[in-house]
């Protein structure tokens, strides 16, 4: 039975991070969507930090998203750009402290040489496949993005928007306003 809690949750996003031939793309939908409502059709999910040479891209709720994204800004400062450590430590934070184990986002980060997913469970992910995703249609993506991995040569790129297309074909919650960044 669906509480008036769950019916007016906000559902938003689908961020997915492709890694090929030495491009990492990091894409996500723009529809936000308040119970069964679409509430915004273009918002942006994905940002770039430190001078453009690190990725962002969140999903869950907004404004915790963009509290951890200020936190994570902070602690990229605090470690020299060093985006391992940065997550690392993002993580412990978000875990420990009392405020911030209430917010309801995940995060993925990446430059060129690693990506991670970041959770508040005190999880940070890698990927061994070069894909990483979050979000409501995160999955319809991942599995749209393993398939273009193994049977294309498509660019990180467009293997990034095209798995966000088909997801937002599946997935309520997504849809095809899409924005990429690569690196």
């Amino acid at each position: 039975m669906k509480t008036e809690e769950n019916k007016l949750q906000i559902r938003s996003t689908t961020v997915l991070l492709v890694r090929r031939n030495g491009s990492v793309a990091l894409a996500g939908d723009g529809q936000v969507t308040l119970g069964e409502t679409i509430i915004k059709g273009n918002a942006r999910k994905i940002r770039r930090l430190l001078n453009g040479e690190i990725l962002a891209g969140f999903a869950g709720a907004t404004a915790d998203a963009f509290s951890l994204l200020s936190r994570f800004e902070t602690k990229l400062g605090e470690f020299q750009g060093q985006l391992e450590r940065a997550a690392i430590e993002l993580s412990k934070d978000w875990r420990t402290d009392k405020y911030l184990r209430h917010l309801e986002a995940l995060l993925i980060v990446a430059d060129k040489n690693d990506a991670f997913l970041i959770s508040g469970k005190g999880d940070v992910i890698s990927s061994d496949e070069g894909l990483l995703s979050v979000g409501s249609g995160s999955m319809f993506a991942l599995a749209a993005a393993r398939a273009l991995m193994k049977h294309t040569e498509l660019s990180a790129m467009e293997i990034a928007t095209e798995a966000l297309r088909i997801a937002g074909d599946i997935c309520i919650y997504t849809n095809s306003d899409i924005v990429v960044e690569e690196l």
